[in-house]
């Protein structure tokens, strides 16, 4: 049996993006998948910092709970403390579902959820809502520590 759910959504300032997420036919847990879809439901939220009310304000690690929570799994509420109790996973190939970590500033962490390859959702405080970022541009790859996972 396969099983695999499309997810659609429009983002402010992107083109619309269909996912594939399931089963056999994307290579995706169903868990992976479930922090993927949940990510991918809060594009648009308010930024609120400190905030972990799904639809109505998110920071970047909340969003990262909140994400993981939906497919059932639990993770700590801090950036900091997601990265250090992380299971490390390639870095240089994050997979869907996998958090990636990132220092932009003295003693300021921010964390967001890889969707496939190349981007991830997070909580921007500069933009004041969750969106869609490229992992690969300049900006993020200067600030980039690394990725880790809390999945099989």
């Amino acid at each position: 049996m396969v099983c695999v759910r499309f997810v659609a959504k429009a983002f402010t300032g992107f083109l619309p993006v269909v996912l594939l997420v399931g089963c056999a036919s994307t290579g995706l847990s169903r868990k992976r998948a479930e922090v993927v879809e949940a990510a991918i439901s809060q594009v648009g939220t308010p930024y609120v910092y400190g905030g972990a009310s799904p639809g109505r304000g998110l920071d970047c690690s909340g969003l990262a709970q909140y994400a993981y929570s939906a497919a059932g799994v639990r993770i700590p509420r801090e950036s900091l403390a997601q990265r250090r109790l992380a299971r490390r996973t390639d870095s240089k190939n994050p997979q869907p579902g996998d958090i990636v970590f990132f220092r932009i500033g003295p003693g300021v962490y921010h964390v967001g959820l890889m969707i496939d390859r190349d981007r991830f959702v997070h909580a921007s405080s500069s933009d004041r809502r969750v969106r869609v970022a490229n992992l690969r541009s300049p900006y993020w790859q200067a600030h980039y520590l690394g990725a880790g996972t809390y999945l099989d």
